[in-house]
């Protein structure tokens, strides 16, 4: 399973870093500030200091190094838990959520700072600022609480029918 959650960890960090890519270099947003796209849905850049959607913002030269070494440590465990991960599900959910967290260190190593662009918005109500990263971290955790919540086949089953 781990080469499921491998290969989805890579996938999640190349779209990411293509996009920021693209953003900073190809739209130039810093420049432009906001994009409208859609009446709900706009290219805005924030240059994010805290950790996914600006919780727990850090200022100063440590600060995104902090952020940097515990996302890594929690990579590590993300690693742990993939190797154990009995299902292809598991394995890509915690690989998106491992190749999120190593596409926003690396802009916190590059930046000091997380690049995110992504804004909805609707009705005067206006979501924070996010990325692909982020997405893919919110997306791998809900699939990981829902994979809990949810009863497993090997449950269900009768104990003397496993095979």
């Amino acid at each position: 399973m781990v080469r499921y959650g491998a290969l989805t960890a890579l996938l999640v960090f190349v779209a990411d870093q293509a996009s920021k890519w693209w953003i900073l270099n190809g739209l130039h947003l810093p420049e432009l500030g906001s994009v409208e796209l859609l009446p709900m849905l706009n290219l805005t850049m924030v240059w994010n200091q805290g950790v996914t959607f600006g919780l727990f913002h850090q200022e100063g030269a440590a600060g995104p190094w902090l952020l940097a070494a515990v996302a890594l440590g929690v990579v590590v465990a993300l690693a742990v838990w993939m190797h154990r991960a009995e299902r292809a599900l598991v394995a890509c959910a915690l690989g998106a959520i491992a190749g999120g967290a190593v596409g926003n260190v690396l802009d916190r190593v590059r930046y000091g700072a997380v690049v995110d662009f992504i804004h909805a918005h609707a009705w005067g109500w206006s979501w924070y600022v996010f990325n692909v990263a982020d997405a893919a971290i919110v997306c791998g955790v809900a699939v990981l609480l829902l994979d809990g919540l949810l009863p497993s086949r090997s449950r269900l089953q009768a104990p003397g029918l496993r095979h």
